[in-house]
């Protein structure tokens, strides 16, 4: 890196500072020796933990503007997501690329998740279910997600034409050692190169050769870390040394941002509860003076509501006493218009018909009705005599059960088959 704002700016992604001005000290305090300051930087960070040889190859890659649009939250899923790195992990200083034009077609979100949806379901009916878990989302939403999952991304770049693509998915992809451990550490995207996203990540990666891996971190300002890509037909044992290597060697840095950010929610819940404690004191404050203010008049509201209260229960009793009342006077008038409709009861003979009736508390009543009466006659008897509270009930016999409902009110006794005599009880609506 020749250019002094891209060292800046590679040093911000590497240490995860966001002060310019202490970033620019740092590295004129190191004559602008990259390597060094972060490797220093690093060190004295971690002073138990002396930094590991050079091993990852980092490099800053910028997406695509298209590719940065097919997620949800654009720039804000990309912008401050922080680059976790450890010290000597530099082997060698790579400029910042810039990849990809702004002029380029947007892909929507639904087209995003759509081809993603469609090549997982396409990997899967090629080569079964037993593969890496790939994410059936737009890269950058996976990004995000490996990022809140403190985890590395697996990025699987699928070219369905290239002759050694079948055998490498079938044997190392999915794989009894690389499939469990890629589900396990890492979240994993994959991509067709046929569709719109999976090809603009192949440029942006530069992928030359295929079957193409990546392992991708969240870098700041729309960007992404490449920490190691594997490219041409590999075994899974080689491929296994590889995401070891990574994963060990990344760990540590996950380790801290998993801390950082533990330590951050702690920070803000802190901040948080301070800040309730706070409105809290102050709402009690003004609690007690808006008390003290309503008390007098609290005071006077309460007896003229005690008294209104007073009034309306009074009244309410005296209109519930008259409702009463008049209730009774209407049952009761009721009951002398049935009673008096019924006429007198008939004498002993063979045209009359000798009813009991019996009610829910087993009470028992009797009367003789000529047979030609109607049931009607039967309920408007019961009605007569006061005994029900119900309003709503029916007439039934036994052996066999008959219920003596609506349709029957208009069938005389004989008719019925009560006559000459009948037994039937009082069976209350529910």
């Amino acid at each position: 890196m020749g250019d002094v704002a891209d060292k800046l700016a590679y040093f911000q992604a590497i240490t995860g500072l966001e002060d310019p001005e202490l970033c620019t000290e740092i590295l004129a305090a190191h004559n602008w020796d990259l390597e060094l300051a972060i490797s220093t930087f690093t060190s004295s960070s971690n002073p138990n933990n002396p930094p590991p040889p050079p091993a990852l190859a980092w490099k800053l890659i910028t997406l695509p503007v298209s590719v940065i649009s097919a997620s949800l939250g654009l720039v804000s899923a990309a912008i401050g997501l922080g680059l976790w790195a450890a010290g000597g992990v530099l082997s060698y200083s790579l400029g910042l690329v810039g990849l990809g034009s702004p002029s380029a077609p947007l892909v929507s979100v639904t087209a995003a998740a759509s081809e993603a949806m469609d090549f997982v379901a396409a990997f899967e009916r090629d080569y079964g279910s037993g593969g890496p878990n790939f994410v059936g989302e737009g890269f950058m939403d996976a990004l995000q997600r490996s990022r809140n999952s403190f985890k590395l991304l697996f990025v699987y770049l699928h070219s369905p034409d290239h002759p050694d693509t079948p055998s490498f998915c079938q044997r190392t992809l999915c794989s009894e050692t690389i499939a469990p451990f890629v589900n396990e550490n890492f979240v994993c995207w994959g991509g067709s190169i046929r569709a719109s996203e999976g090809f603009k990540m192949s440029n942006s990666l530069k992928a030359s050769r295929f079957p193409f891996c990546a392992l991708v971190m969240a870098a700041t300002n729309q960007r992404i870390a490449l920490l190691q890509q594997v490219e041409g037909p590999k075994s899974s044992e080689e491929l296994l040394v590889t995401l070891q290597r990574v994963l060990e060697e990344s760990s540590p840095v996950l380790a801290a941002a998993r801390l950082d950010a533990e330590e951050r929610r702690n920070n803000m819940r802190l901040r948080e509860e301070q800040d309730a404690a706070y409105r809290a004191a102050l709402e009690a404050d003004q609690a007690r003076e808006r008390q003290r203010r309503e008390e007098e008049e609290h005071l006077a509201r309460e007896a003229a509501e005690a008294e209104r209260k007073h009034k309306e229960e009074e009244a309410a009793r005296e209109r519930a006493a008259q409702e009463a009342a008049e209730k009774q006077a209407a049952l009761a008038k009721i009951r002398q218009e049935k009673a008096q409709s019924l006429g007198e009861e008939p004498e002993k003979g063979p045209n009359v018909t000798q009813v009991l009736v019996r009610f829910p508390t087993g009470e028992r009543k009797e009367r003789r009705f000529y047979s030609t009466a109607t049931i009607q006659s039967l309920y408007d008897y019961v009605d007569s005599l006061g005994c029900l509270e119900a309003e709503s009930y029916s007439l039934v016999s036994n052996f066999p059960r008959t219920v003596y409902g609506q349709e029957k009110l208009t069938l005389s006794l004989k008719e019925a088959g009560l006559h000459p005599q009948a037994s039937l009880f009082v069976e209350l609506g529910s």
